[in-house]
């Protein structure tokens, strides 16, 4: 997974690599993104792990009947871990990235940021899910 991630990171379409100009190097509002980030079994566009989001750059690849069952499918999983998605196509960013970072921006500053246990959990306990069970049941 980790080398499909690396190969998705240095063959972005020419939509990610026009977002992640905005993105990159805390450019949104101070935010760290990463891009080509494995959750799981599946690799997403962008993710802010603090806020647990996803950015996910929609093309003509996500259209046929299979591609959006299994567009559902992993936005199930990554939601049912805790995880935020925000889908862009690639039209908006083409067309209207400056109204379409303003609006990420904006959900970005309404999540509440995770917070890291005083004692760290197991990697297969680090979901944003069980981070705030685990918070939480500590309080």
């Amino acid at each position: 997974m980790k080398d499909r991630a690396s190969k998705l990171r240095k063959n972005q379409t020419p939509a990610e690599i026009k977002i992640w100009g905005a993105l990159r190097k805390r450019s949104l509002g101070g935010h760290r993104l990463v891009r080509q980030a494995q959750i799981g079994p599946y690799i997403v566009d962008f993710l802010c792990r603090e806020k647990a989001f996803i950015i996910e750059v929609d093309g003509a690849t996500h259209s046929s009947d299979e591609e959006v069952a299994f567009d559902k499918r992993r936005s199930r999983y990554l939601e049912s871990q805790g995880y935020v998605i925000h889908r862009i196509d690639n039209f908006d960013v083409y067309k209207h990235l400056n109204e379409s970072l303003s609006g990420i921006l904006a959900m970005l500053d309404a999540r509440p940021s995770l917070f890291r246990p005083k004692n760290p959990l197991s990697p297969s306990d680090s979901s944003p899910s069980k981070l705030v069970e685990r918070d939480i049941s500590e309080d």
